[in-house]
């Protein structure tokens, strides 16, 4: 699938066209609920991409909005498409909201760790250690599956047209001990193993850096290879996510991730760093 023509942007960019064309219309949400006899909130849900909008939705929203023809048909069709099923469907309980499907159709990935190997890079055991300590009432069944879900969620990375990757990590990542010396040993030569592919870049910010911007917290920004597709950051937290898309916010974490590049060893003093840190667990591990 070419970047950015998954059914998750598709969503995005018709509940951008839709709220654009109801504002060129001149039409309030309230009216058009009004009019289509449904709630307000129903459309202001389908403007947000919060939830899908049938084809017949999208017709009769845009016969309101007085466009029709080939433009109406394209829309339409676009409805059609959004509404295909990602893999991730699979897992409906594991991923909530539209981030694996944002994931899956970018083009670019930049992302800050400060504690954790980033999700796609984790080995099968470092995500066990993770999401059981995350969750540590949590059935073995529920924690295996999540497991199965990351481990699926990193094919992205060996897609015939995969995205530009490009992680910062604190180098409390390479310290810190998840699931013992053995599993770390493991998870750190993965790093310095997949750092050598093309489209990936794995920097790593050292303790005598001192204070950087990443000390907020983590985050991840997704680029997308249309320009009707605005970049997206989405900050990480525990138990859910924000989705910043206004352009301040956007280049404001670019910034920051700019900064944090620049605080960071090179790529190449990276991944040395990285080996030396697993053969360190290796040794402990005899």
């Amino acid at each position: 699938m070419t970047r950015g023509q998954g059914p998750t942007v598709r969503r995005r960019r018709l509940a951008s066209e839709l709220r654009r064309l109801r504002e060129r219309a001149e039409l309030t949400i309230d009216e058009v609920g009004e009019k289509l006899e449904c709630s307000a909130s129903k459309i202001s849900r389908i403007e947000t991409g919060h939830v899908g909008v049938t084809p017949r939705d999208a017709r009769d929203m845009l016969e309101l909005y007085g466009v029709r023809g080939d433009e109406q048909e394209a829309l339409v069709q676009l409805a059609r498409e959004a509404r295909k099923r990602g893999w991730w469907h699979a897992y409906n309980e594991v991923f909530t909201g539209a981030f694996v499907g944002l994931e899956a159709d970018a083009s670019s990935l930049r992302a800050f760790q400060a504690l954790l190997v980033p999700g796609l890079l984790q080995t099968e055991r470092y995500a066990r250690a993770v999401i059981h300590a995350m969750r540590p009432d949590a059935a073995d069944a529920e924690i295996e599956r999540r497991v199965a879900a990351r481990m699926t969620r990193q094919r992205l990375l060996s897609d015939p047209n995969p995205p530009e990757y490009w992680a910062v990590v604190d180098e409390a990542v390479l310290r810190r001990v998840v699931g013992g010396p053995e599993v770390m040993a493991e998870q750190l030569g993965r790093l310095a193993d997949i750092a050598q592919l093309p489209h990936v870049t794995i920097q790593v910010v050292p303790f005598g850096a001192g204070a950087h911007p990443g000390m907020e917290g983590p985050f991840l920004i997704l680029g997308f290879p249309e320009q009707a597709d605005p970049d997206v950051v989405y900050v990480d937290s525990t138990s859910s996510g924000v989705y910043l898309e206004l352009e301040p916010d956007v280049r404001r974490y670019a910034l920051m991730f700019d900064h944090l590049r620049a605080a960071a060893l090179g790529p190449d003093d990276s991944v040395n760093v990285i080996a030396d840190a697993a053969r360190r667990f290796e040794e402990r591990s005899e």
